[in-house]
């Protein structure tokens, strides 16, 4: 992997910073700021790295060439990064979610709008397959954020599968993992599983992620390979599909309670004037133009540290 600099480190750990704010938005994927950062091609060959073969690595060539194969300095930087960044923002993020989820959703929704223009800027040829898998994405993403939250499950096989599915939605632009559990119904549990210390429970969560993260990173890897073009034509699509759930104006039809967590799972999208409430339309438009402008001023940053 490629040599770099302490300071080209240091933008990894915000990048990876960036990365963890978004997680922790449920709807908003961290894969999204990889991909417009310009280090989402470099994350899925990084993990696909990760392989038994690193131990005979290590034990023919030793820990500093192993080390080198699997990329570990920047997996540390940009973990530490997202680590930071989750431990830090949560509460904070949380707290705005719950007292000025318009403010918060204006910031995204203006910030994955020019995410989808960097990443559109991408594709080299729009041809028909290009055209079509951007709607077959978009259409995917959409629908989706339409489908109703399923029951609680705490079966461990199917907790195995949400574990899988949810890091492969962390990995891929668009919607978020934890918008994934809550549709498959097992946030719950592992909300309460993580509260309780639930080891059992975590470790098989932990496991299907494992299983998921390597299998999905290699399809991506092998994507990106072989239909580079399309891809990024479906991925676009996928964001811009996504958009729907991150619109910041909307009525609640249906909660669920989640542990101590009250979570909206039936929502409709509504104009600012007929949003049932103050709309603070200046406030949301302002900030929409900030997390747009970021965007671009954070493109920018990572073409110079790349």
């Amino acid at each position: 992997m490629k040599e770099r600099s302490i300071l080209q480190y240091f933008f990894i750990t915000l990048k990876g910073l960036a990365m963890g704010a978004a997680d922790v938005v449920p709807g908003v994927s961290g894969g999204t700021i990889a991909f417009i950062s310009g280090i989402y091609e470099e994350l899925i060959e990084t993990i696909n790295n990760v392989n038994f073969s690193l131990f005979k690595t290590l034990k023919e060539e030793g820990l500093k060439v192993m080390w080198t194969k699997l990329n570990g300095n920047f997996l540390v930087a940009l973990f530490l990064g997202i680590g930071i960044s989750v431990l830090s923002l949560a509460k904070g993020i949380s707290w705005l979610l719950e007292n000025h989820p318009v403010l918060v959703w204006s910031f995204f929704f203006g910030l994955v709008v020019a995410s989808i223009i960097i990443i559109a800027k991408s594709i080299e040829k729009w041809n028909a397959a290009a055209i079509i898998g951007l709607i077959l994405g978009a259409v995917l993403a959409y629908y989706i954020t339409t489908l109703p939250v399923s029951d609680n499950s705490a079966s461990l096989p199917f907790l195995f599968l949400s574990g899988a599915l949810a890091i492969c939605a962390m990995i891929l632009p668009g919607i978020s993992g934890a918008f994934i559990l809550v549709l498959l119904g097992s946030y719950k549990t592992i909300l309460d599983a993580v509260h309780s210390y639930d080891i059992k429970t975590i470790a098989i969560v932990g496991a299907g992620a494992i299983f998921g993260l390597l299998s999905f990173a290699r399809l991506l890897k092998w994507m990106f390979h072989h239909q580079k073009n399309l891809t990024l034509a479906v991925l676009t699509g996928f964001i811009l599909g996504s958009l729907a759930k991150i619109w910041p104006w909307k009525t609640v039809l249906e909660t669920k309670v989640f542990g101590d967590k009250i979570i909206p799972v039936v929502e409709q999208n509504v104009s600012p004037f007929s949003f049932n409430g103050d709309n603070q339309l200046l406030a949301a438009v302002l900030l929409a133009v900030l997390g747009f402008s970021l965007i671009f001023i954070l493109e920018k940053v990572a073409s110079k540290n790349k």
